[in-house]
C-alpha cells in the first residue's frame, strides 16, 4: 500500500491523532516496548565491557560495532524497504534480533561471554538496526492520514525518547539486581510484543505497476540523486562534521560513569535515562527554538550545548551534576538529530526519500562509528578527560567555522508535476531496453545564450538527480541559434520513470530555460534507442552502439 493508499480515515487534529489510528497506535506501543528492550541490551552490553576489559579502545569497539553495520548496510537496506513486502522483512529482521539477545542471555548466564563475543553479537546486531531504521520509516504513511504524516513521524521521534528514558534505568536496575542475563531476558521477551503486532497487521499487496525498480537499478538510481543534489550534500557535510565530534562523550560516557564519577551499573543507566528525559524536553521545547532560529542557528546551539556538557564533564563533577548534565546533553542532541534529519527530508522527493534518508543515516552513522573508535584511540594515550576536552574544543571550532555552510531550506515543491507528455512510440518498447538519449532542440538568440546556459546548468542537475547518467548541451556547426540538449539514460523504464519523479519545482527550473526558446512550437524532444551491433563489431559495453529513433 502506497502513501497515496493510507487510510482514507479523515485526520483528526491534534498531536496524538495518528494514535486514533489503530494499526499505528498497536504497531507504534509494540515499537516502545520493542526500543525499551534494546536500550536495556545496550546498557548492559556497555557496562559488561567494562567488567571484561580495563581498555578504552575495547569499551569505543563496543559503540563502533553498533554502529559500523549501519554505515555499510544503510542504503543497501534503503533499497531493500522499497523493493519487499515490508511487513515480512521486519518480521524477518526481529527474529534475527531476538536471537542476538537470546545468545547474549545464554552467554552471560553461563558466564561464558567475553569481548570477543560481545563485540561480534554486537556487530549482528547492528545489522538488523541497519535493515530495520529505513524499512521503520516507511511504513508510517501506510498507516495513517497524509495530513497526519508529520504528526505520527513526531509520534515516532517521541516514542524512541521514552524508550531511552526508561530503558537505561530499567536496564541498570536489573543489571544491578539481577544480572547482565536479566536485561537481555528482557529484550529477549519486548521482540515478542513487536512481531506479534507485525503478525497482526494485515497489510495489503503492492500492486505492480511495471515500473517496479529491481535492487541493483534502485541502488544505482539512488547514488545518481545523491551525487547530483547540491543541497543533500550540504547536509551531508554539517551531519558528518556535528558528529564526528560529539561522538566523544558517547564512545567514553561509561567510563566517565564508572571511573570519574565512580558509579554503579545502576547510576549508568540513570545518566543515560535523563539523556533520554532531556531528549523529551528538548522536543517539547524545539517548536519555540525554530521561531527564534533557523536551522543553521539550531545546529549551533546543540553544538555548543554539547561542547559545554562535554567540558564540564571533564572535571568529573559530582554525580547529582552530572545527571543534570545528561538533561541538557539530550536536548542538545534531539535539537541536532530533528533539525538535521528534518533538512535531510525537506529536500528529498518522495520517490528517492527511504534511499536518501539511508546515505544519510550512513553518513551519520559511519561519523560516529569513526569518532568513537578514534576517541577511544585518543583516551588510551591522552586519558578520558583530555579527551572529553579536546573533542569539545574541535566541537565547538567546527560549530562555528561550518556555520557559514548554510544549510537548505527544505521549501522546495517535490511533489510530481507529471507535465511531461507520453513519449511517441512507432511500436512497443521494452522497459529494459537501454541505453537510451532524450534530445531536446531549441532556437536561442545569441545574446540569450548566457542566460539559457546558466538556466541550463540548473537543470542538468535535476537530470541527473531524477535518473540521466550523462548530459550535455551541443551546437549546430552552421546554425549557432540550433542547440541541443542531450542526457542519457540506462533503460526505457527509468526513463518512463523519469516522467513520474519530476517535480513541480523542477518543472519551475524547465519553464526558466524553455522561456529563451524563439521557436514558432515547443522545443522538439527525440527519443532514441540503443541498437545491437552485428557479432562482428560486437560492443560489449552497449552505451556506445549507435542510436536510432524510436520516436
Amino acid at each position: 500500500m502506497s502513501a497515496e493508499q493510507a487510510p482514507a480515515v479523515p485526520a483528526a487534529s491534534g498531536s496524538f491523532a495518528p494514535l486514533r489510528q489503530p494499526v499505528f497506535a498497536v504497531l507504534w506501543a509494540a515499537t516502545v516496548l520493542g526500543n525499551v528492550g534494546s536500550f536495556m541490551r545496550d546498557v548492559a552490553s556497555a557496562w559488561m565491557v567494562t567488567e571484561l576489559s580495563a581498555s578504552p579502545t575495547a569499551v569505543a569497539l563496543v559503540q563502533t560495532a553498533a554502529t559500523l553495520p549501519i554505515f555499510l548496510l544503510a542504503i543497501p537496506a534503503g533499497v531493500l524497504s522499497d523493493i519487499l513486502d515490508r511487513r515480512r522483512f521486519l518480521i524477518f529482521i526481529q527474529l534475527m534480533l531476538a536471537a542476538v539477545s537470546g545468545t547474549l542471555l545464554l552467554l552471560a548466564s553461563t558466564k561464558a561471554l567475553t569481548v570477543e563475543y560481545l563485540i561480534a553479537l554486537t556487530f549482528v546486531g547492528g545489522i538488523g538496526a541497519a535493515l530495520m531504521g529505513p524499512t521503520w520509516q516507511s511504513i508510517v504513511p501506510e498507516l495513517v492520514p497524509r495530513a497526519d504524516l508529520k504528526n505520527a513521524v513526531a509520534l515516532n521521534s517521541l516514542g524512541i525518547n521514552i524508550a531511552r528514558a526508561i530503558g537505561p534505568a530499567a536496564g541498570g536496575l536489573l543489571l544491578a539486581s539481577f544480572g547482565a542475563a536479566a536485561a537481555y531476558g528482557a529484550d529477549v521477551l519486548s521482540y515478542v510484543f513487536v512481531i506479534a503486532a507485525l503478525l497482526w497487521w494485515k497489510r495489503p499487496a503492492t500492486p505492480d505497476t511495471g515500473l517496479s525498480e529491481q535492487f541493483f537499478g534502485a541502488f544505482r538510481a539512488g547514488l545518481r540523486y545523491a551525487r547530483a543534489s547540491r543541497e543533500l550534500h550540504v547536509v551531508l557535510l554539517r551531519a558528518a562534521v556535528f558528529f564526528l565530534f560529539a561522538s566523544s562523550v558517547w564512545a567514553l560516557l561509561p567510563l566517565v560513569a564508572r571511573r570519574m564519577l565512580g558509579g554503579t551499573a545502576g547510576f549508568y543507566g540513570l545518566m543515560l535515562g535523563a539523556v533520554g528525559v532531556g531528549a523529551i524536553l528538548g522536543a517539547l521545547l524545539l517548536p519555540r527554538l525554530r521561531a527564534k532560529l533557523d536551522a543553521d542557528g539550531l545546529v549551533l546551539l546543540a553544538s555548543l550545548l554539547s561542547a559545554g556538557v562535554m567540558g564540564v564533564l571533564a572535571g568529573a563533577p559530582p554525580q547529582w551534576a552530572a545527571v543534570l548534565l545528561m538533561l541538557v546533553l539530550g536536548g542538545g542532541w534531539i535539537i541536532a538529530l530533528t533539525t538535521l534529519n528534518g533538512v535531510a527530508q525537506g529536500v528529498l522527493p518522495n520517490w528517492v526519500r527511504g534511499r536518501g534518508l539511508a546515505i544519510y543515516l550512513t553518513v551519520f552513522n559511519g561519523a560516529m562509528a569513526a569518532g568513537s573508535l578514534g576517541w577511544g584511540l585518543v583516551a588510551q594515550k591522552m586519558g578520558v578527560p583530555a579527551t572529553l576536552l579536546v573533542g569539545a574544543a574541535g566541537l565547538t571550532v567546527v560549530a562555528f567555522v561550518f556555520h557559514r555552510v548554510r544549510l537548505p531550506t527544505g521549501e522546495a515543491d517535490l511533489q510530481a508535476s507529471n507535465h511531461w507528455p507520453e513519449p511517441l512510440l512507432d511500436a512497443p518498447v521494452a522497459n529494459d531496453r537501454g541505453p537510451v538519449m532524450v534530445q531536446i532542440e531549441y532556437r536561442i538568440r545569441k545574446e540569450d545564450r548566457p542566460a539559457f546556459l546558466q538556466a541550463l546548468k540548473a537543470m542538468s542537475m535535476e537530470r541527473r538527480r531524477d535518473g540521466a547518467y550523462a548530459w550535455g548541451i551541443t551546437e549546430h556547426t552552421r546554425e549557432p541559434e540550433r542547440l541541443m540538449e542531450w542526457f542519457l539514460v540506462e533503460s526505457w523504464a527509468e526513463h518512463l520513470r523519469q516522467h513520474q519523479r519530476v517535480s513541480k519545482a523542477d518543472a519551475d527550473l524547465q519553464h526558466e530555460a524553455v522561456r529563451f526558446h524563439i521557436g514558432p512550437e515547443a522545443p522538439v524532444v527525440h527519443h532514441f534507442l540503443a541498437l545491437e551491433l552485428d557479432a562482428g563489431h560486437d560492443d560489449h559495453d552497449g552505451r556506445a552502439a549507435a542510436p536510432a529513433a524510436a520516436a
